[in-house]
């Protein structure tokens, strides 16, 4: 089948071309006219955060959006009579901002509370009648600026809230250092302009069309705003490598001497296939996400996988056509002091690399092992949450806002949690029930205030507003939650008839870790089998297969431990811009494992693939091992070292979230070529000899075959001995 293809798109190549340049043009114009809009609601269904929600909209709507605080610092006090003009002059231009409902100033009865002790730093609030993930950004960002004009000398306002925190999200900033990066190393691998700018041509064209989609699936399932950057992310990591390990088996055929349209073939139908499985494996891994049940996972798993899917599809179709244009000019436009020749593999270091560790396997697999575990130790300290505003940039008014209110009130003031009451009806000491759970509320260690219940006008429900003592990020907070909700509150509400239900977005970040806690081991467990079941399928080994699984989840582990050490422990967090250390968001854990599982798996079909053709073609495993890893090391190194740089690009912007994925996965990619790949890889198939590729007879009558053309697809089970290959001197014989 693949054969068919790449001869179809070779001599259909202006067609196919065509097609693609319209398809992109179409579905790219169509996605930024008619995309949908963003995500910024983590809430999870079903959880006591989301039902306190409900029952605020249902009841209360007046209380059920979001707020927006309006913190200020004033040196001459906050009472001083031209502080209080100009105060009350900047709300009251904020009360007639579509959707701000109602305003409370330090000012009125409302407000008692919100004035620092010192008397310099006081908030008013903004009423919504919609969340603030809801509010339209301009709006918000004309209030930021309104915010801005009116502060002068001695006076500082500043706007804190979803509204404030999602309008001053940056969606993007990397995008155009990795291309740049990759462009580098491609010269560097290829030596020539032309062999450089088709992996770059395929990728992009994938990305536009993959990110577009994106765009347009916003209308169908909730898309979080930072899914256009993972999607991004990926989808040029796996476009560039993918077209590079393509174009490098063309330009290896060509110096064989095969024609253009043999060479095109025959890189397809190796190189390719081991594209379209890797591919396949990672939009199985990412589309894993969905099993969480996470809503707000789902516009992160259709996108990512939507982008592979299409540079995938793009690498088996535009390249090959695009490979016709080229032809035998592939090396054309060579870079002075840079041009690369496909020699032969086994005068190369990496051949001579691979008989060293064949040598002296037990000590290459036992040292990798051991670093791989020191590097995975500080993944038992990890700690979930979602980075809150004192992670941010201090050029943001969110940041300077959060710092304003720990200084006058302590930090909790940032992390408010809304409680929803629910009244029986018809029972006259309501009121009394409240103001005795208000007394037991503000008597709970970590409580810093209580602002007393307000109930809607039909009766029937009560909104209690809670600062705790600690930020939103702490360890504390989350366990005056779990405190709150297992004992506090329901010794309360004891025979009051009143159910309280404990919500607000800090509430709602806790339930979303306590959720993907949970739900993690049975994800893990499902994409592990999964591809588990089609290496088998693929290299007819059993082994094999097991070997994959394990250390990609060795390698991953040792990537969790490196972003625990730099975001949680500060270790070099000053290198990656990150100003304070705090938890890991709470979705990155399950999003990076699903995401590098797949992309690990590339690299392993890459190697495992030319392995399996020499094992096939010779019998004879220690040299089939020496020969693939000599013969794709170049190109895994290359397609490697173009991810990482992709990935650390995105490091350069200012938001957390993006910084801790792009170092994750950068970290994971950089173990997995290295450590694992041309360490472990090589030694663990060298201990293991003929038994790397047993399988027992009736799986293999049980699995389809889905093995890679270029090579038989039937690997006998008993190999006859054969004859001794020549070897470097030195070399033990094998």
């Amino acid at each position: 089948m693949l054969e068919t293809l790449a001869r179809w798109c070779y001599h259909h190549r202006k067609r196919v071309l065509l097609s693609w340049i319209a398809g992109f043009i179409a579905i790219v114009t169509l996605g930024a006219t008619g995309g949908g809009p963003f995500s910024t609601d983590f809430r999870i269904p079903g959880s006591e955060s989301k039902k306190a929600l409900q029952i605020l909209e249902e009841r209360f709507p007046a209380r059920a959006g979001d707020t927006i605080s309006v913190i200020y610092e004033a040196d001459a006090g906050i009472n001083s009579p031209g502080v209080r003009a100009r105060v009350e002059k900047l709300v009251a231009g904020f009360d007639k901002v579509e959707h701000v409902v109602g305003t409370v100033t330090p000012y009125s009865p409302e407000g008692a509370g919100s004035i620092s002790p010192d008397g310099k730093i006081a908030f008013a609030s903004l009423q919504l009648d919609i969340q603030g993930t809801d509010m339209p950004i301009e709006l918000t960002k004309d209030m930021i600026a309104e915010a801005e004009e009116a502060s002068e000398a001695g006076l500082r306002f500043e706007l804190s809230g979803q509204a404030v925190q999602q309008a001053e999200f940056v969606n993007g900033g990397g995008e155009g250092p990795g291309f740049l990066a990759a462009m580098v190393i491609l010269l560097i691998s290829f030596g020539s302009l032309l062999a450089m700018g088709l992996p770059i041509l395929s990728a992009f064209v994938g990305i536009g069309i993959g990110l577009a989609i994106l765009q347009l699936l916003a209308h169908l399932v909730e898309v979080p705003d930072f899914s256009p950057i993972v999607a991004a992310m990926v989808g040029i990591g796996v476009g560039i490598d993918y077209a590079l390990f393509i174009v490098t088996r063309y330009r290896q055929s060509l110096h064989m001497g095969k024609d253009p349209e043999e060479a095109t073939v025959l890189a397809i139908t190796t190189a390719g296939r081991a594209v379209l499985f890797a591919g396949t494996t990672v939009v199985i891994s990412v589309l894993g996400l969905l099993l969480m049940g996470l809503p707000f996972m789902q516009g992160v798993a259709l996108g990512s996988a939507g982008c592979v899917l299409v540079t995938m599809l793009a690498s088996i179709t535009l390249l090959p056509a695009m490979l016709g244009f080229t032809g035998t000019n592939i090396d054309r436009f060579k870079v002075p002091f840079i041009s690369r020749d496909e020699g032969d593999h086994r005068s190369g270091f990496w051949f001579r690399w691979s008989r060293l560790i064949q040598r002296r396997p037990w000590p290459a697999f036992l040292g990798g092992l051991v670093l791989l575990l020191v590097l995975a130790a500080p993944m038992f300290s990890l700690r979930l949450g979602f980075p809150g505003d004192e992670t941010q940039p201090t050029e943001r008014t969110t940041r300077r806002s959060y710092d304003l209110f720990a200084k006058g009130f302590g930090p909790g003031f940032n992390a408010p949690l809304v409680l929803a009451a629910e009244l029986p009806s018809g029972k006259p000491d309501n009121a009394g029930a409240l103001g005795r759970i208000e007394q037991r509320l503000a008597g709970e260690e970590g409580v810093a205030k209580v602002v007393p219940a307000q109930v809607n006008p039909s009766g029937d429900t009560a909104v209690f507003t809670v600062f705790p003592t600690t930020g939103g990020q702490s360890e504390e907070t989350e366990e005056l939650v779990g405190r709150l909700r297992d004992s506090v509150i329901p010794e309360a509400i004891a025979g009051t008839g009143i159910e309280v239900q404990v919500g607000g977005p800090n509430a709602g970040f806790i339930d979303s870790n306590t959720v993907i806690a949970d739900r993690l081991p049975l994800f893990i467990a499902v994409v592990v089998g999964l591809s588990f079941i089609l290496l088998m399928a693929v290299f007819r080994s059993v082994l094999v297969a097991l070997k994959a699984a394990l250390m990609n989840l060795l390698s991953i582990g040792a990537a969790y431990g490196v972003l625990v050490a730099v975001a949680q422990w500060g270790w070099g967090r000053s290198i990656f811009g990150i100003s304070a250390t705090g938890p890991v968001a709470s979705f990155i854990p399950m999003m990076m494992f699903a995401i590098l599982f797949g992309l690990s798996m590339d690299y392993e079909v890459f190697l495992l693939s030319r392995v399996r053709e020499e094992y096939v073609r010779t019998g004879d495993n220690g040299l089939a091992v020496a020969d693939g890893l000599a013969a794709t090391a170049r190109v895994i190194t290359a397609a490697a070292a173009i991810m990482i740089m992709v990935f650390l690009s995105f490091v350069l912007g200012p938001e957390l979230v993006i910084k801790q994925v792009g170092l994750g996965l950068a970290a994971a990619i950089f173990i997995d070529a290295t450590l694992v790949r041309m360490v472990l890889v090589p030694a663990t198939m060298e201990l293991l000899g003929r038994a790397n590729w047993w399988l027992p007879p009736w799986l293999d009558r049980l699995l389809p075959h889905v093995g890679f053309e270029g090579a038989s697809e039937e690997a006998p089970h008993e190999v006859p001995p054969a004859p001794p290959a020549p070897q470097p001197a030195g070399t033990a014989a094998r």
